[in-house]
């Protein structure tokens, strides 16, 4: 007998379809797998087994083989173990072929026969949109918060033979199911998220409000929100610079809805959010080790294809502290994410894109010892110039804003007056956003070279200090234009939506200071 199932393994943050064929035939008993499966996936047939016998049905004694379709890609992961299960019953004719063309099956089985939750159910589930899907429990929300009309699920395996066969009912709904994240915490992965969960919701409590002084680099910090423009804070140990960049997400507006699909797309594959926690609505807030690898930052691996923090931080926050200390050549493979929005993983056997639309902040100290001023830093020039040999030229070109970063004063310490609230300055930043977005359909750090000249026209003035920068060489070409569209933020922030002035493109020069010209904090006047 021949039955053919629907199901989907996950390669990087995407799901791809398989149809698993089941071909139960004469021969001496056997079960082989073939259609480039994993390791893991290969392993199926031992929990296929215990989980029919634990379940009270039948382990069919012929010569089985078992295809997963396409034949040409990889198959990784235990997603397919239920499908493969129902193919079984399928071929021994217990459950009938022809109520299969409408269902699709990922979840993983327990040896008891309990379907058990698995990584990636958002992107398995849409790309099973055209099929209603059963997943576990556990799963059951992820995988709603991707469609919400085609995902059904069950306890174990005999409930879903039961349902397939008509003797019961399909779970429909969040109260039917006695306890989501049961099988969770049975293997392992609620600390885990849970961590994941409060470090988001941590971040996101803190208040601008607890700042004190730091005007300039609190200025810098709503431009960047407003704008989505990267941002470098260079200044000595204590002054408050990872303070100030973990504030940063909270004055992002939500998340829209195809932002929000693209996050929880990306956090799914890595089983980083709970799996109760439906679509992430919140930007993401991504603080990697500066210790972190090639792949851990960038993504890929062998056979997973895993995404990396710059995908992690999609439509987020990536930041970046100690910047010195991060390898060049990771800093550097930021490079073209940074400038295209995704990053593509090739290896011999395939290749995957994935989103890497994020909002760099990076923070570092100006030299080795960390001061940097004259008469403090013991720094001499050889060692000066070995550490700022670690940031290439075109990296630091690629961020908007580079603002050097003092110490408090003590009188602005000690003092009870507190600063503006996170919440007073994310309606200014919603504003500028909103106004963006009317006018181009865009951020302004996503505005081209052609939008530049239709939204933020220079005036005279401003073009005059804007071309004796070009003639000195402060301003690359690249720079060029980003100054412009920092200027443009500027200007929507203080409610100046036609011409950009002089006013504005000097405080966006004035937040560009050169890394190798000693970084002494400038006092800006507003």
């Amino acid at each position: 007998m021949f039955a053919s199932v629907r199901s989907a393994t996950l390669l990087g943050v995407r799901g791809s379809r398989v149809d698993v064929e089941v071909h139960a035939g004469i021969g001496l008993p056997g079960f082989t797998v073939v259609g480039q499966p994993d390791e893991v996936c290969r392993e199926s047939r031992d929990r296929v087994r215990a989980a029919l016998l634990s379940a009270g049905l039948p382990w069919p004694t012929r010569r089985v083989t078992v295809n997963l379709a396409p034949t040409g890609d990889r198959k990784s992961g235990a997603c397919l173990d239920l499908a493969i299960a129902i193919g079984l019953l399928a071929a021994q004719e217990i459950v009938s072929v022809d109520v299969l063309s409408e269902f699709a099956f990922i979840a993983e089985l327990g040896l008891d026969g309990s379907l058990r939750p698995l990584r990636g159910a958002t992107p398995l589930v849409l790309a099973l949109t055209d099929r209603t899907t059963i997943v576990a429990p556990g799963n059951f929300v992820e995988a709603r918060a991707a469609t919400p009309s085609n995902v059904l699920c069950a306890q174990n395996l005999f409930d879903v033979v039961e349902c397939l066969s008509g003797r019961a009912e399909w779970q429909r709904e969040v109260r039917d199911i006695k306890s989501l994240d049961t099988t969770s915490r049975r293997r392992g992965n609620q600390n885990r998220d849970a961590k994941a969960s409060s470090s988001v919701e941590r971040v996101s409590a803190l208040d601008m409000a607890d700042v004190q002084g730091q005007p300039v680099a609190r200025r810098a910090l709503e431009i960047a929100a407003a704008g989505a423009h990267h941002l470098l804070l260079v200044g000595p140990p204590g002054a408050g610079k990872t303070m100030l960049a973990e504030r940063l997400v909270g004055l992002l507006p939500p998340l829209t809805d195809e932002e929000a699909i693209a996050t929880t797309m990306v956090h799914s594959s890595v089983h980083l959010e709970s799996p109760n926690a439906g679509l992430i609505r919140r930007a993401p807030y991504r603080a990697p080790h500066h210790s972190s690898s090639m792949v851990s930052m960038v993504g890929g691996g062998t056979a997973l294809m895993r995404p990396g923090e710059i995908s992690l931080a999609s439509n987020g926050v990536l930041f970046l502290d100690e910047l010195g200390e991060f390898a060049p050549s990771v800093l550097d493979a930021l490079r073209q994410p940074l400038e295209q929005g995704t990053v593509r993983i090739a290896r011999a056997r395939t290749s995957v894109v994935m989103p890497a639309k994020f909002l760099l902040v990076a923070a570092t100290n100006p030299c080795p010892c960390g001061e940097g001023s004259p008469g403090v830093c013991t720094c001499d020039d050889a060692g000066r110039a070995r550490y700022l040999r670690r940031f290439s030229g075109p990296l630091l070109d690629r961020f908007d804003l580079r603002v050097a970063v003092s110490r408090p004063k003590t009188d602005e310490l000690v003092s009870p007056q507190r600063g503006e609230s996170t919440a007073d300055v994310a309606e200014r930043v919603a504003a500028a956003r909103e106004l963006a977005f009317f006018r181009s359909g865009c951020a302004n750090s996503a505005l081209s070279r052609e939008q530049l000249d239709l939204v933020a026209p220079l005036s005279r003035s401003a073009e005059k200090r804007l071309r004796r920068e070009l003639e000195i060489g402060r301003l690359t070409g690249r720079g060029y234009h980003r100054v412009r569209r920092v200027a443009r933020t500027v200007a929507d922030l203080d409610g100046a939506p036609d011409v950009v002035n002089e006013e504005h493109l000097n405080l966006a020069l004035m937040m560009r200071v050169d890394l190798a010209s000693g970084l002494r904090a400038r006092e800006l006047m507003f």
